[in-house]
């Protein structure tokens, strides 16, 4: 695989180049040059990354007229919504305008919060997203999601607002620490449980290497996660249909991190427990539903990431299920599952995703009981 691979993404507002592999921060220098030029540019980010990494975007202030550096809380913190009004506030009085320019660099919750600060501005201005995490590379910077969370429910306040480009750099996944690979990892299990048997067979062999943040190992599963959720963005731009689908293990896992309060699980952690609660209400459907050496296949690779186990305390069925009632993905007449399946009629060591919407309320509950009790059960 090339060391730059190129995708773009057709939305209702346009065309989103997304360039993914080792160097991409220095094409980003190249191709935004244009976009800068005699804008003022406000880069919204953490400490942590600009300190890491900050040096990386020297080029901003050579491209455009001038730049304002915003920063952010870390992690999920950044996600309020009183951050999202400093940012505003910001913005005014240092002259943003409608053709401003705006840049999130930094992982999911950065990518979240710029582009829907970005979003609303001035009924919205441009954005570009340059993640700087293996989750924000192969799911949160692309499709145009944003939002901030609010105390009872997970992204409850956003808006699709497309970024202009995004720049996902293989080589500042090296600065990662494993629990964070490990988060997006499981990002990338979801996207391959949705139809990329080679996908899933790539994570499989190259764990070793990905969960020590080896740029060679990370680029091409970067690339192939972006471009799967790609085609299905395009198929489904506003989460209409098909794109529901990558709502995989987020149903529960969104519950879990809102009823942990954002702490001891990271996003994609949580999405993995919520993957292994998936996999049980799918085998509970029936031996027809999904083939017994899917659910033996993928609970072996979650094992061998060496997740954090649930707390012993302060998780509560009931509680939960309240949570999730509360999610953005609920509908009026309730809880829609995303659910992995063996294809009708294909082969039984294949897999794919199904939108499902007659799971049985009091069954969740039984089995979500069960599953916080023993979650590889």
């Amino acid at each position: 695989m090339p060391l730059l691979t190129e995708l773009s993404l057709r939305h209702p507002g346009g065309t989103t180049p997304i360039v993914a592999g080792r160097g991409a921060l220095a094409a980003a220098a190249e191709r935004l040059a244009g976009w800068l030029r005699g804008r003022a540019v406000f880069v919204v980010s953490t400490p942590r990354v600009l300190r890491l990494h900050g040096e990386r975007l020297g080029w901003l202030g050579e491209a455009a007229a001038r730049r304002v550096v915003l920063e952010v809380p870390e992690g999920e913190e950044a996600k309020r919504l009183e951050v999202a009004g400093g940012l505003w506030e910001r913005l005014v009085a240092e002259g943003g305008k409608r053709d401003s320019r705006l840049v999130a660099f930094g992982g999911g919750s950065v990518g979240d919060l710029g582009g829907f600060v970005a979003g609303c501005f001035l009924r919205g201005v441009e954005h570009v997203q340059l993640p700087t995490t293996l989750l924000a590379q192969v799911d949160a910077a692309i499709g145009g999601k944003t939002a901030v969370d609010l105390p009872a429910a997970k992204n409850a306040v956003g808006l699709f607002h497309d970024p202009a480009a995004v720049f996902a750099d293989a080589d500042v996944l090296v600065t990662l620490p494993p629990e964070e690979l490990r988060s997006g990892l499981a990002e990338v299990v979801k996207t391959a449980l949705l139809g990329d048997r080679e996908l899933l067979g790539r994570v499989e062999r190259d764990l070793p290497g990905l969960l020590a943040g080896d740029p060679a190992a990370l680029a091409p599963v970067v690339a192939t996660a972006a471009g799967a959720k790609v085609r299905i963005v395009e198929d489904d731009p506003r989460e209409g249909g098909r794109r529901r689908l990558l709502n995989l293990g987020h149903t529960l896992g969104h519950a879990l991190e809102s009823a942990l309060e954002y702490r001891g699980l990271r996003h994609g952690e949580a999405v993995a427990y919520g993957i292994l609660f998936a996999l049980r209400l799918a085998e509970a459907r029936g031996p027809g539903w999904l083939a017994p050496a899917v659910g033996a296949r993928v609970r072996a690779l979650l094992a061998r990431m060496e997740l954090p186990p649930l707390p012993a305390e302060g998780l509560d069925a009931d509680d939960l299920v309240r949570r999730m009632q509360r999610d953005k993905k609920a509908r009026e007449d309730g809880l829609v599952w995303v659910l992995p399946a063996s294809p009708e009629g294909g082969d039984r060591e294949a897999v794919e995703g199904r939108v499902v919407a007659d799971v049985d309320p009091a069954r969740v509950r039984r089995e979500l009981a069960g599953f916080l009790a023993a979650p590889w059960g």
